[in-house]
């Protein structure tokens, strides 16, 4: 099963596609090195959304295959990365074999599973000497405006299974797993304002919000990105983030 909030506001991924953030180089090479990803090594892409992280794997020569369980988004890979293979499936019920893969990456889903369930699958396909890798953009709201915008996101979101959950204590002392290797990255987005909006726009409990609440959201975001001073009369602005990087070594 995947949850409805995943399945009704990631159906039409366009503004994620356009507006969400990618990876940043040093994150990346850190998460290649710590996943032994090379020529040959069997990746699984896990909840691959529209493929931002999985492009930035395939110059690894890593054997990839991507798992999307929402249709529309797996409509936006297939067109972006036809060559990769992709398969529907959840990270509780993966369709691989025991001890299969090499390694297994996730980003920006983790919170979106049933943790138990999809360790034990994650702890069932690797290989001993493999490894899981975890990734978010997190929100770095130390900026004033930016820290505004998502105050207004704030309202929305305050069911959000993200909200109040520690994500490093999720991941420790899980069964077949060692100590987690963990890693902070940071890099800015450039977006014009109406790309801001987007990014709002691509998070999946305003998607989800009927029209008119969903306009009223983007609406406070337009009015503040047109009179804060840091933003006012702008043609670009820069959203920072932190990158929250994990790693889970299969033992």
């Amino acid at each position: 099963m995947v949850h409805e909030v995943a399945e009704a506001g990631f159906s039409d991924p366009s503004d994620y596609e356009a507006a969400r953030p990618s990876y940043p180089a040093d994150a990346v090479a850190w998460f290649a090195e710590q996943l032994g990803l090379g020529p040959g090594t069997r990746l699984v892409d896990l909840a691959a959304g529209t493929g931002k992280l999985t492009r930035l794997f395939a110059p690894t020569g890593a054997d990839i295959v991507a798992v999307e369980p929402v249709a529309g988004m797996r409509a936006t890979f297939r067109a972006l990365l036809p060559a990769v293979p992709l398969l529907a499936a959840t990270a509780e019920a993966l369709p691989f074999a025991d001890a299969s893969l090499d390694a297994i990456s996730v980003a920006q889903a983790w919170h979106w599973f049933d943790h138990d369930r999809a360790i034990a699958e994650a702890a069932r396909t690797l290989q001993p000497g493999g490894a899981m890798g975890l990734v978010w953009n997190a929100r770095d709201r130390s900026v004033e405006w930016v820290d505004r915008v998502w105050t207004i996101m704030d309202r929305v979101e305050k069911r959000a299974p993200w909200r109040n959950q520690p994500r490093a204590d999720s991941l420790r002392n899980q069964p077949g797993f060692g100590p987690v290797r963990e890693a902070s990255f940071f890099h800015v987005q450039a977006l014009t304002p109406e790309g801001v909006c987007r990014r709002v726009a691509s998070v999946s409990h305003v998607a989800v919000l009927p029209d008119d609440a969903r306009g009223a959201v983007l609406d406070d975001v337009r009015r503040l990105l047109a009179t804060h001073p840091d933003t006012r009369g702008r043609n670009e602005v820069g959203l920072r983030y932190r990158v929250d990087c994990y790693v889970l070594p299969r033992v």
